[in-house]
């Protein structure tokens, strides 16, 4: 449990920190959410650039883990929707639960997979993100449409939001680069490596910034359920298919990291945007990112 602790908890310091400087509104109101896009559009796709390019990943059993990851995640997804009679949300709010149900934190999960397994944990984890980005996207979007909250104009606009994904192309410039031999040549590599040794810690400072402390008090039917099934039911259904299908231990921990992750905190973005409850969404994220600092340790202690 030490070396866990240990691992994380460097990673749970700097998004305190950065809900420390979000409370203090430090350095200005305005300077966190360009440096949010700045994270977001550059130094994040840098790091999976420069870890998709170089990096064997035919020791990482890609199948099998999507297999494990979008199973569970499909699954859960359908199941939520199914119940969301029984839940009695109105649409806008519904929308914000399934994204607090499916969305994953990329920024804590990439680096805590660094943490826990160095270089071949990062390799599994842009994998990972490889494979759940464009899905949890196509999902979320798809959610707002089958619940009316999004008209027909916005439609479009998303599929193209979609289709300029960074993180999506980034995993495709990656993959390309790799597969093609080309790698990173010269400087590229080096350039890239610095760039994308800013994205995790930055990336986590602004996790915390992105905190809504106020938004806590807010503790209804939807927040329950949502994170129920996102720090609960999620790893415990992607560490039994992990079993089942014989995930080796690192793959495995990348796993059940990425299903324990808090939602991420773009989804308030989304719910702004395309017609979602954007109170309850915050209210989600802030709950999820601090009980995740508990829930994460104990799962990945239960394999470890």
């Amino acid at each position: 449990m030490e070396s866990i602790t240990g691992a994380l908890g460097p990673l749970f310091l700097l998004i305190l920190l950065g809900a420390a400087i979000g409370y203090g509104r430090w350095p200005s109101a305005t300077f966190w959410p360009q440096m949010e896009r700045l994270i977001y559009f550059v130094l994040f796709p840098a790091m999976l650039i420069g870890t998709l390019a170089t990096a064997d990943v035919s020791q990482v059993p890609v199948g099998r883990i999507a297999l494990v990851l979008l199973g569970t995640m499909g699954g859960l997804g359908l199941l939520l929707w199914r119940c969301r009679c029984y839940l009695g949300l109105t649409p806008a709010a519904f929308t914000s639960v399934f994204q607090g149900a499916v969305r994953f934190n990329t920024y804590v999960g990439v680096a805590g997979a660094a943490a826990l397994h160095g270089s071949m944990g990062a390799t599994t984890a842009a994998v990972a993100v490889a494979l759940m980005v464009p899905v949890v996207n196509v999902m979320c979007v798809a959610s707002f449409v089958a619940a009316g909250t999004l008209g027909s104009g916005s439609l479009g606009q998303s599929a193209l939001a979609l289709a300029k994904n960074p993180l999506i192309l980034s995993c495709l410039a990656g993959i390309g680069l790799n597969l093609s031999g080309v790698g990173l040549p010269g400087w590229s590599e080096d350039t890239v490596g610095l760039l994308g040794g800013a994205a995790l810690p930055l990336g986590l400072i602004a996790v915390g910034v992105a905190l809504r402390p106020a938004a806590l008090l807010r503790l209804d039917r939807g927040v329950i359920a949502t994170n129920s099934i996102k720090l609960l039911l999620m790893p415990a259904v992607v560490l039994l298919l992990a079993w089942l299908v014989g995930l080796d231990p690192i793959s495995r921990d990348v796993a059940l990291l990425f299903a324990a992750l808090p939602t991420a905190t773009s989804a308030y973005i989304l719910a702004r945007q395309l017609g979602g409850d954007a109170e309850l969404m915050a209210a989600i994220i802030t709950g999820q990112t601090l009980l995740a600092m508990l829930t994460l340790p104990v799962w990945l202690q239960l394999v470890g």
